[in-house]
């Protein structure tokens, strides 16, 4: 939600992928793809953005903590960015998604937003569960 600068951001992309590839992901068992170019994943959180209220958003603690070290100038895309991660869940019908405690009222998120398509449309998106990690 932040701008980078192109260069920063194309070495990053290679640097996290070596990281994926150095941490034992197996490409022939796996597939690893640049999200950004699968345009579906932004048209998909167009359409859970307009089922999504406002209110519900401004809830979330990341946005209160983040737009609070802002100055309370928080963008929209920050306040979106978690409508964005619910698309990322639903496009690919996940049922369960591993996830940290600071990430359940997100998986909470794209739970409601499941649950609202699928009543306004008729049953299409899995309700996704969480994987919590025990520490």
């Amino acid at each position: 939600t932040m701008p980078r600068e192109p260069a920063v951001l194309r070495q990053n992309i290679l640097d996290t992928t070596a990281a994926l590839l150095a941490c034992g992901i197996d490409p022939s068992k796996c597939l690893l793809f640049r999200q950004s170019l699968v345009p579906e994943h932004a048209e998909l959180a167009w359409i859970l953005g307009c089922l999504t209220k406002v209110p519900r958003l401004l809830r979330l603690p990341q946005w209160k903590m983040k737009r609070a070290s802002q100055n309370n100038e928080g963008s929209v895309g920050l306040l979106t960015y978690p409508v964005l991660q619910a698309a990322d869940i639903l496009l690919y019908k996940s049922t369960r998604v591993p996830v940290g405690e600071d990430q359940v009222l997100h998986l909470e998120l794209a739970q409601d937003i499941a649950q609202h398509f699928n009543k306004k449309y008729g049953e299409f998106f899995p309700v996704p569960k969480a994987i919590l990690s025990e520490l």
